[in-house]
């Protein structure tokens, strides 16, 4: 059976470069009908956080990519955590083997300069152990041995040894490093492939000789280029956001970031890059990922997000909506469109035509589901202000109030009747009823928006807007 693993250090958000990772894992044992491991490699003790590692596991929650075996949920190779393994003796048993097989030796440190290797001794130095000195094994790479593997993206690999120095395995806090308990946990939870970015292939020699040492059969590996910012260096916070959180504040969709995090490095036909992942699970082939180096387009990611909240049903975009407003934690705001989920379900959909993310969506939004809506200056300075904006709105209100037809026609021609009065240009008349009734001067239609809102909605909201220009005058 097909396991894999996503194995993060929980230091920090989930990067989207990690999550991509993940999602080509995911894909892969879920196609081949698989098990997806979740391990958190946290020996790393001076960084590795709960909350980190609470916050790596909802966003992986959020984009969908769940997982069979984990620290949460458990499974037949628990535990998932590297602090807990270690703490069970588990890497120990092994260095312990190598020591005894001379693949591996203790290294004894000065005490004034920690740094300094006294000596090397395949016995356990206890009576320096005893006065202070630092201790760690080292792995003893062989002389005159070449390394090789295949690679399931870059093709067949070589190494030499002699390129190699000696290195640890296990620290002075008795804690493993990556390489060594990468190896033990991987061969322990029998995983079979091993997908992950390519700055991790210098590693994999390392890892390789371990696995013979050992007498284990390593995994398959491929190793898939990193992520890069637009001055082709790899993505990181000088680019702008880089965490799965950041996004998903900023209200872009799960399925959205899936589907852009897919195409940075999987080849898909022209003209078929907007999808859900579960869609296209089956054609799912690693022979289809890229090697070569991919460019995080955050314009891009917008439009494929803008993308998808355009094609999904209503009923969806309002789940998400909500969502979103829970996650941000509004709760007034969500009590206030779930007293009418018709209405809601109105807003909604004329409003997502205009923007590409949920955080745009709830700034165009909030104006129909608030009546106390603030007016944006440009509006205030532009039009409020002027002389024509009392004139028009008295007008407006009169007409509005012996406008029967309050249907997107109707309102239609009540506006341009309104024009029509000649106060002001067509432009200053539309503009000022706009930002009159939602504050914004860009909003989706002006017909629908006034349909929507309703009749009695929308006289209140110009008797307000002429309250106030009485006062600003």
């Amino acid at each position: 059976m097909v396991r894999t693993r996503f194995a993060p250090s929980p230091t920090g958000y989930l990067h989207v470069g990690g999550a991509r990772t993940a999602l080509f894992n995911w894909l892969f044992t879920r196609k081949e009908r698989g098990k997806f491991i979740l391990r958190m490699e946290d020996t790393d003790t001076e960084r590795s956080t709960k909350e980190s590692e609470h916050l790596i596991m909802e966003a992986l929650r959020w984009l969908g990519l769940l997982w069979d075996e984990g620290p949460d949920i458990g499974g037949k190779h628990s535990p998932y955590r590297q602090s807990e393994r270690k703490e069970a003796g588990i890497y120990d048993k092994y260095a312990k083997m190598l020591i005894e097989d001379k693949k591996a030796v203790y290294v004894v440190y000065d005490k004034e300069d920690r740094k300094k290797e006294l000596f090397e001794t395949f016995d356990y130095p206890e009576e320096y152990v005893q006065k202070g000195h630092d201790v760690t094994v080292k792995f003893k790479v062989p002389a005159g041995k070449t390394i090789r593997f295949h690679d399931l993206l870059k093709g067949d690999m070589e190494f030499r040894s002699e390129d190699i120095e000696d290195f640890i395995i296990v620290k002075s806090n008795g804690f493993p490093t990556y390489n060594f308990a990468v190896v033990v946990d991987d061969h322990l939870m029998e995983i079979t492939h091993v997908f992950r970015g390519e700055d991790h292939l210098s590693n994999t020699p390392k890892q390789l000789l371990i696995y013979e040492a050992l007498g284990w059969q390593p995994p398959e590996f491929m190793h898939i280029p990193l992520i890069f910012g637009s001055d082709r260096t790899p993505l990181s916070k000088r680019h702008g956001a880089t965490s799965v959180d950041h996004f998903r504040s900023e209200g872009y969709l799960a399925s959205g970031l899936l589907n852009y995090l897919a195409l940075l490095g999987w080849k898909v036909e022209e003209g078929k890059e907007i999808f859900d992942i579960r869609d296209r699970l089956e054609s799912f082939d690693i022979k289809d990922i890229s090697n070569k180096n991919v460019v995080f387009d955050y314009e891009k990611l917008e439009w494929v997000n803008g993308k998808h909240l355009r094609a999904m049903e209503i009923e969806r975009v309002c789940v998400e909506f909500r969502n979103y407003l829970d996650y941000l934690n509004m709760i007034e705001l969500i009590e206030l469109i779930e007293k009418d989920k018709v209405y809601s379900m109105e807003v909604l959909n004329i409003c997502r035509e205009k923007v590409n993310t949920m955080k745009q969506l709830l700034d165009i939004s909030t104006p129909f589901f608030v009546d106390s809506y603030e007016y944006e200056e440009r509006y205030i300075e532009d039009y409020l202000k002027k002389n024509f904006a009392i004139p028009i709105l008295e007008e407006a209100i009169k007409m509005a109030k012996e406008n029967e037809d309050w249907t997107v026609e109707g309102c239609e021609k009540f506006v341009r009747d309104l024009a029509a009065k000649k106060i002001a240009s067509k432009k200053k008349t539309f503009q000022l009823i706009r930002g009159a009734v939602l504050g914004k001067l860009v909003t989706p239609g002006l017909f629908i928006s006034l349909s929507v809102l309703g009749k009695g909605k929308t006289v209140a909201r110009l008797q307000r807007t002429l309250e106030l220009a009485r006062t600003i005058r």
